[in-house]
């Protein structure tokens, strides 16, 4: 089976290889072993494909299920390649070469993520952008609220996390296209405790995802509240529903009653009575 991706467009200070952020080829050739071959070039329109051999696949159906959702995860290892190469450096406490200043990754279309990597810590920013204002307010919202969380004491031992509404100063120098963020910055502090052995794999995972973490919230956010406002206005009606008088019985009860009328004589009668 052939597997063609493309990338999302990048921005003009992240840089690409060959199509391909840099340590990409590396991170496909260790997630997916002897079943992926790269082809070179890649099919018209996209920017890599793979030819995949799925008599290769693992007869262990736990390891075949665990190599499948990889194959699905492909934008993810593709994109986060440079983030791992630089986590992987950090868990060792060195930088990796080449790679001594503020990097830029693509994660959306025209949209990148920043690292700062030294040798005892990687400092990560992320400028929010949504394009609706309501998600806009939700965002800035959710990630206050997002920061404030992290001070409880259970969360002690998570990285440092930051927002702010203006650029931290981890980006001075970079261009003012690439700082237009209408939902604030997100910085993140990672250290080597947070990328020993597996926590690698899921903090590159957790940080090439964590806009589209975001997203996910803000649309739940949003949907519970148009729910909530579903069922006020519903009890609401229903309310108003019951206050309503009931003309039309009403109407039947007066036409139903019968008067007879007295005439001066009944009138004497039931007096003398």
């Amino acid at each position: 089976m052939q597997l063609s991706m493309s990338l999302p467009t990048p921005p003009p200070e992240t840089v690409f290889y060959d199509g391909l952020p840099f340590g990409a080829i590396e991170a496909i050739k260790a997630t997916y072993g002897l079943i992926a071959q790269i082809l070179d070039p890649p099919k018209d329109g996209y920017n890599l494909t793979m030819k995949l051999n799925l008599a290769k696949l693992p007869e262990d159906e736990e390891e075949e299920h665990a190599l499948l959702v990889k194959v699905a995860s492909l934008r993810e290892v593709v994109l986060g390649a440079p983030l791992r190469v630089v986590l992987k450096h950090l868990a060792s406490k060195t930088v990796a070469p080449g790679i001594d200043e503020l990097v830029a990754l693509v994660h959306r279309p025209k949209e990148s993520f920043f690292l700062l990597p030294e040798a005892d810590k990687v400092t990560i920013v992320f400028p929010m952008r949504f394009s609706d204002s309501t998600d806009t307010v939700l965002a800035t919202s959710f990630l206050q609220e997002f920061v404030e969380a992290r001070r409880t004491a259970g969360l002690n031992n998570a990285p440092p996390c930051f927002w702010s509404p203006s650029p931290p100063p981890e980006l001075e120098g970079v261009p003012t296209q690439a700082l237009s963020a209408n939902a604030g910055f997100v910085t993140f502090v990672i250290f080597p405790r947070h990328v020993e052995g597996r926590k690698l794999d899921r903090t590159v995972w957790s940080l090439s995802t964590f806009h589209a973490y975001v997203s996910y919230h803000v649309k739940c956010s949003e949907g519970f509240m148009h729910t909530r406002m579903r069922r006020r206005v519903e009890s609401l009606i229903q309310t108003l529903d019951r206050a309503k008088p009931d003309s039309e019985g009403s109407n039947k009860t007066a036409l139903s009653r019968s008067f007879k009328r007295l005439s001066v004589k009944d009138l004497r009668s039931s007096s003398n009575s």
